[in-house]
């Protein structure tokens, strides 16, 4: 894949800048809005254009620990290691990708749910990525952090990635194998359950794998706390449950093909 890196934390900090009112949400959709065609121009729609201090001062933090060239190192060594599956590389060599970091506010304000927006990001993927923006999103409620960041890029590269030679997923089975591929491949390590629960987290899922509805997907990837949230039936699992499940078992996988 052809995957360059686009600094965008400067232009979401200078747009908190501006006094939270109609004057800043004016100057978020003219920049993220192509003044021609009308279309996303920027990548900034899980941007809280209404954010309070603590948005802008998390931006402040990610600028000081200069974020953005550790994200552009993470992105350069996985295209310059070779780590880009060959297949897909092949394939889609001159569909030129966008990577960016956006600060989405889960914290404070009713203008984004954590689960949903996570699950959108992570399954519903296409609208951005046809436009050739892969997006990193660093969440308010989580503290900066080098590993947050080169996780939320890779993770992004490699989910593109994936749906170069899978089909978009339906199922949660789908869901699963897919976000399993893309944080193992990024090197991550959490969410992760002890061996107990990793069991009974499977003998849940393992019969919903087939399920298509939002209500069980959404309860089996982020476990009972979301769907409490979110007023969907709980199964019993805990936090993340689901995507701990994948990781594992997309651990297990490549390690068994050694």
């Amino acid at each position: 894949m052809n995957v360059t890196f686009v600094p965008l934390l400067r232009v979401q900090r200078e747009l908190y800048a501006l006094p939270r009112g109609m004057e800043r949400f004016r100057e978020y959709i003219k920049a993220m809005t192509d003044g021609q065609t009308g279309d996303l121009a920027l990548p900034l729609v899980a941007m809280n254009p209404m954010g309070k201090d603590h948005v802008p001062a998390l931006i402040d933090d990610y600028l000081a620990m200069d974020a953005e060239a550790i994200a552009e190192a993470a992105v350069a060594s996985a295209v310059a290691g070779g780590a880009l599956d060959r297949a897909a590389t092949r394939a889609k060599a001159e569909h030129p990708y966008r990577v960016a970091l956006v600060v989405s506010d889960d914290l404070k304000g009713g203008w984004t749910n954590r689960w949903a927006s996570e699950y959108s990001h992570r399954i519903e993927y296409a609208a951005i990525t046809k436009r050739g923006w892969l997006v990193g999103l660093l969440w308010t409620s989580e503290p900066a952090s080098a590993q947050k960041v080169r996780e939320a890029v890779l993770t992004s590269i490699y989910r593109a990635e994936y749906l170069h030679s899978h089909a978009a997923p339906v199922t949660l089975g789908e869901m699963l194998d897919q976000e399993g591929h893309a944080m193992w491949r990024a090197g991550c390590t959490t969410p992760q359950l002890d061996d107990d629960d990793l069991a009974y987290t499977r003998s849940v899922i393992d019969p919903l794998r087939s399920a298509q509805d939002r209500a069980t997907v959404m309860a089996c990837l982020f476990g009972d706390t979301a769907a409490k949230a979110l007023g969907y039936p709980p199964h019993g699992l805990t936090e993340r449950a689901g995507l701990a499940l994948a990781l594992g078992e997309a651990r297990t996988e490549v390690t068994a093909k050694r």
